[in-house]
């Protein structure tokens, strides 16, 4: 395969490092119009996704079940371009791959962790002989010291392959770490092996790392990772319109912008909308703290903790943890975390002889409980009516107390009445009515496990309550907009897990009808209940 003489090719894997951000799910139509376009701009190499042995084949996902299915998305006029896909080492069985013939992509990109160096390594060396452009790309470069990285490249150096990567899988790279990894492979690396740089933006310096990058080449020739408006899990990474804007306008490169502007405004405007990507603070937490931003969307997506409270659990995590996302590692500390302190429960005695025998209204912050504040401010004005609200300050009637589960819901409670407040022991203050142990509350569904409304609900199956009505428990919309009476409390979180949610609450409060007669008061809109649930 034949590329244009340039001392930097440009590869962009938006199909494939995109599609964190939609499960790979482009859509066939998408799909095509990401590589057409990517071909059209004279993009140097197109990454067209992944091959994996745990998918099945499906015409509009970026995730292919073999090399054959992957080459089927390559467009018959290549136009000069090289096609690659990625193979995450330990996901596809060598012998499947097919020694390369026409038709076929052109090379296959191998990821892998520093634990399977030798076995990772070896497929590289079979798939090279099995005549295909090997890209190495050992993740996540920051976990090498500078003998382990040279101990890599003298292993590589024997592979003689495409290009070997210096990898900022975290984006957690400054430009002296960047110098350095440059050194070890420009003064080490075989000459004819190009260089790879695979950036994320964690702490927005994609692009400036980039640009350092080639300003110490050296005479190396480079291949720079990329992906159409920065499309990637988390912060994302270095923008491909961007960086060919930069070489076209300092290097007089001829790329063409046009078709990538097309794909970022007919194809990939439209996944942003959905699940936006970019800087956040829990990513940039994640990079400074050297560790998989998986964890910081764990916990981003909890939607309980400051940012000083995540920064506390990141502190936490054990060096050789960070590297690889362990769900349920980090579920463990964020429990342990949030069931550290202990409980006061002074007044719970107390608390017990007033709910004793009552009628128990929990409100909850959905919106219902603005539309429906008339019929709400009825119900509490009955003399057997306790009223608890939910993470806020009810504004429409007297309220008797307020739960609170929540760190960032906790502070926007007034002084003045914190002494009516019943918060979990997550949350360190001793100028509340009552305190209860988190753990107590907690339930067995994954998505709502420490969901607020759920965890009041449970509080009140622990006494003698006559009953209980809730009211505000919406459930929980895409548009972000629709789910609180205050606003938005959340900045975005993926439809998916808005639908899980919904799915526990439904689930969770008819196992907790089981224990305590349950009705709502206004009826919720985005998860379902047995209709005589409904008041």
């Amino acid at each position: 395969m034949v590329v244009s003489m340039k001392f930097v090719r440009i590869l962009d894997c938006t199909l494939r490092d995109g599609g964190y951000c939609n499960q790979w799910d482009f859509g066939e139509t998408n799909i095509h119009k990401i590589i057409d376009g990517l071909t059209e701009a004279g993009i140097d190499i197109i990454e067209c996704g992944f091959v994996s042995n745990k998918v099945h084949s499906d015409k509009n996902r970026s995730k292919f079940a073999s090399i054959e299915d992957v080459s089927s998305v390559i467009p018959t006029n290549r136009l000069g371009s090289i096609y690659v896909a990625m193979i995450n080492y330990g996901e596809y069985d060598i012998d499947k791959i097919p020694p390369h013939s026409k038709g076929l992509i052109d090379g296959i990109r191998i990821a892998f962790h520093k634990r399977n160096i030798e076995p990772a390594l070896e497929f590289c060396h079979i798939l090279k002989k099995k005549g295909y452009m090997v890209f190495i790309q050992a993740m996540v470069s920051m976990a090498y010291s500078d003998q382990e990285f040279l101990n890599l490249i003298e292993k590589v150096n024997r592979i003689k392959p495409y290009a070997f990567y210096i990898v900022d899988s975290f984006g957690m790279m400054k430009k002296r770490d960047l110098t350095r990894f440059f050194s070890l492979c420009e003064n080490n690396l075989d000459k004819d092996i190009f260089i790879g740089f695979h950036s994320h933006n964690n702490l927005q310096l994609a692009y400036s790392n980039t640009l350092a990058l080639i300003d110490m080449r050296s005479g190396r020739d480079l291949i720079i990772d990329s992906t159409v408006y920065g499309m990637g899990r988390g912060a994302g990474n270095l923008n491909t319109e961007l960086f060919i804007d930069h070489m076209n306008g300092d290097y007089a490169f001829n790329y063409d912008l046009k078709p990538i502007l097309t794909i970022m405004d007919e194809v990939i405007n439209g996944f942003y909308q959905q699940n936006p990507w970019g800087y956040s603070l829990p990513n940039y937490l994640s990079a400074v703290h050297n560790a998989h931003p998986n964890y910081a969307g764990f916990l981003s997506d909890k939607s309980t903790m400051t940012i000083d409270m995540m920064d506390d659990i990141f502190a936490r995590m054990d060096s050789v943890k960070k590297f690889e996302y362990d769900k349920d590692y980090v579920e463990r500390l964020y429990s342990d975390y949030m069931s550290a302190n202990n409980a006061r429960e002074a007044h719970m005695e107390d608390f017990k002889k007033i709910l004793s025998g009552k009628v128990v209204l929990l409100i909850g912050p959905g919106k219902s409980s603005e539309i429906e504040k008339r019929r709400i401010r009825e119900f509490s004005s009955h003399d057997n009516v306790i009223t608890v609200s939910v993470n806020f300050s009810y504004p429409h009637c007297k309220t008797d107390f307020i739960f609170v589960s929540n760190n960032i819901r906790y502070k926007e409670i007034s002084e003045g009445e914190k002494s009516k407040c019943i918060i979990t022991s997550n949350i360190p203050d001793d100028a509340v009515y009552l305190q209860i142990k988190y753990k107590d509350l907690l339930n067995d569904n994954e998505f709502v496990k420490d969901n607020s409304g759920l965890m009041a609900s449970k509080l009140m199956t622990l006494f003698d309550v006559k009953s209980l009505y809730l009211a505000g428990f919406d459930g929980y919309s895409y548009d972000i907009s629709d789910n609180y009476v205050e606003g938005p409390r959340v900045l975005m979180t993926k439809k998916a897990i808005m639908d899980a949610t919904n799915q526990g609450m439904s689930e969770v409060f008819g196992k907790l009808s089981e224990h305590i007669d349950l009705h709502f008061l206004t009826k919720p809109v985005y998860f379902q209940i047995s209709s005589d649930q409904f008041q």
